[in-house]
């Protein structure tokens, strides 16, 4: 069977050692360089010490597009419009962009992007040529509000509190990265006015009809590496039984997302590809519990099932992850 060829540019952050190590076991795949003008001529597992006998690749700041057929952007915001600007990609390369330059329509760029969020937007990624990776706190909001937004139930203001592990802030050091600083702490940033908003907003648009609700947003800064736990909640004139039924028959045919019946935590999806998600009624007030791994089913495991769906694949091939729970 024919591989596909892959290469990746930014592949010495978090992120893009998320996606190696993923590449490296997907049956279809061959990883045919990965770029970083910091790391050039360093063996991968050097700076990803964890794949030590694992790979004998070697990073490169050499990009040639000649011989792949998929490329993987996983630099900073802002650097894949400026990668792609610098570098003469083939049109017959599919590019997939793990930053926030092109999730939003009409971002003015020549090269057409289509929005990967698989359970949202399946069919028009199999059509696609270039895919915008979903953010990891858009993706957990996401998924749990498009089934009330399929129903449109989204006819009152959504308030949302959703913590993220350090591994979200990439892996340039800053003041609040140190160890020193995260560890034993507890912040909120960005409150009401996260970016990851915008590309919600533009989801939920889609699949209500005149959506214009307010979303209460606060992210918070956890004192762990990995993983995000978003509260979403909202007053929904539906009984609980309903609501589980509604997300239920909603992710029937996506095999990643599963909708609990008992509570739920991050250990249950860390290291996977999978969304959790809790229903349950308060009152007047519909609670939703979804949780993700931030670099995998937020990131690099959403850019990889992406890719399945681009070549025509099951989405599931090579994202066949178990979470840790000890």
């Amino acid at each position: 069977m024919k591989k596909i060829k892959a290469g990746i540019a930014g592949s010495a952050g978090y992120t893009g050692g998320e996606l190696i190590r993923l590449l490296l076991y997907h049956p279809r795949v061959d990883i045919k360089f990965l770029l970083s003008s910091s790391n050039a001529g360093n063996k991968v597992y050097q700076v990803h010490k964890d794949l030590i006998g694992e790979t004998e690749l070697i990073f490169t700041d050499r990009f040639d597009d000649s011989d792949i057929d998929v490329l993987f952007l996983c630099s900073g915001h802002g650097q894949s419009i400026k990668f792609l600007e610098e570098n003469k990609v083939r049109d017959e390369v599919k590019v997939i962009d793990l930053s926030q330059d092109f999730r939003l329509e009409d971002p003015g760029y020549p090269r057409p992007f289509t929005y990967g969020l698989v359970e949202g937007e399946k069919e028009n990624i199999r059509k696609a040529k270039n895919i915008a990776n979903p953010g990891c706190f858009a993706t957990c909001i996401q998924l749990g509000l498009l089934p009330l937004a399929k129903a449109n139930l989204l006819n009152n203001e959504i308030h949302v509190s959703a913590t993220t592990g350090s591994t979200g802030a990439g892996q340039k050091a800053m003041p609040t990265t140190q160890f020193s600083w995260r560890n034993n702490n507890f912040s909120i940033y960005k409150a009401f006015q996260h970016q990851h908003l915008r590309e919600i907003y533009q989801s939920l648009k889609k699949w209500q009809s005149g959506f214009d609700q307010e979303i209460n947003f606060i992210p918070y800064r956890g004192n762990f590496t990995r993983g995000i736990l978003a509260a979403i909640y909202l007053d929904v004139d539906i009984t609980e039984e309903k609501a589980i039924q509604i997300f239920k028959d909603f992710y029937s045919e996506h095999p990643f997302v599963s909708v609990a019946d008992d509570e739920i935590d991050l250990k249950m999806v860390v290291g996977t590809n999978k969304c959790v998600l809790k229903v349950e009624k308060h009152g007047k007030k519909l609670l939703i519990t979804s949780i993700v791994d931030n670099l995998v089913k937020g990131a690099s495991g959403q850019a990889v099932q992406n890719m399945n769906v681009v070549f025509g694949m099951e989405e599931t091939v090579g994202l066949n992850l178990k979470s840790i729970g000890f």
